[in-house]
Order: structure tokens, then sequence, then C-alpha cells
């Protein structure tokens, strides 16, 4: 009988971890992460660009200006999700979307933004992931609205939906920085 007794105890440990966890989430169904870059400067970043070979992109190049940074890759499902959102957002022209090819094959994704369309005003490349690290990146896809001072003030983890767009993203457009 006493050799029951520790797991019992641990599976009753285990029980109330759990409860304490579900007891404490968020109550407003709220599956977000927090971006510690909210609120702050965006990082700073030079890369190649994909569509012209030897060229570069500095970040200091969003300054005065609103600006979406999205990164993506051709690998990413998820990627090709929301591409169409994309494409929409870059045909109301409120705002140039910034393309952050993530681990990617150039080749690759050159053939993907030829198939699908480029919504990006530019697109650079991050072949080494150090960018999306810095950006705080947990998978592709992610977006960034950075205002013109710099200043990342909305994240978006996942595919964002014209939804998304609508209620998080338009709504810091319309107010000035």
């Amino acid at each position: 009988m006493r050799r029951f007794l520790l797991p019992l105890g641990l599976f009753a440990a285990l029980v109330v971890v759990l409860a304490f966890g579900i007891y404490n989430a968020p109550r407003n169904g709220s599956k977000e992460i927090l971006s510690p870059l909210l609120g702050k400067p965006a990082p700073a970043f030079a890369l190649p660009k994909l569509l012209e070979p030897g060229a570069t992109y500095d970040s200091g190049s969003m300054r005065g200006g609103w600006h979406l940074v999205n990164v993506w890759g051709s690998w990413c499902v998820e990627c090709r999700a929301e591409h169409a959102t994309l494409l929409q957002i870059k045909g109301e022209g409120r705002v140039p979307i910034v393309g952050i090819d993530w681990k990617d094959d150039d080749a690759t994704a050159n053939a993907w933004l030829a198939q699908l369309g480029n919504p990006y005003d530019t697109v650079v490349t991050d072949h080494s992931g150090r960018t999306a690290i810095d950006w705080g990146v947990y998978g592709a896809p992610e977006s960034f609205l950075v205002d013109p001072a710099g200043i990342v003030v909305e994240k978006q983890i996942g595919a964002m939906s014209p939804e998304d767009w609508q209620t998080k993203f338009l709504p810091h457009l319309a107010r000035k920085p």
C-alpha cells in the first residue's frame, strides 16, 4: 500500500499545479504573447535585398513613416495563408510593407513571390536568422507595425487576417505617433 503513496502524491501535486495555472490564465480568451518590443525602438538591421542582388536595405530607411514589417518564408504554410491579406494591405496603399525572408533559399523565395504576387515594397533576406532573433520572432509569419519614430506599436504572431489588420493595426495608423 505504501508503494502507491509516492506516485499518488506526485499526481496530486501535478493536479494542483495545473489547476493553479488554469485558474490564473487570462480571462478574456486572449492567446496573445506580448512582445517585449512593444513601445520600444525597432531593432536595427542592414540586410541584402532579395530582388536586387548586391543592394542592401537599412532599417533606418523606415524612419519618418509608418511601416509594416512581415517575417516570412517560402517554406512557411501559414505565410501562404496570410499572403492574400498582405496583397490586400498593399493594395490599400496605407503603409509600405517590408518583408524579411527568414532562413530561406533566394531562388525559392523569388519563385514564390513570382507565383503568388509580391505584397512587399522591399524584401530583404535574413539567411542566418539573426535579425529575426533581434525582433523576437517565435516563428513565421510574424508582423510588426513600426511608427514614424521607429517604435514598434503592434505585433501579430501567426497569419494576419483581414480582421487582425482592421482591429489591431489600422487604429494605430489613424492616430499620430
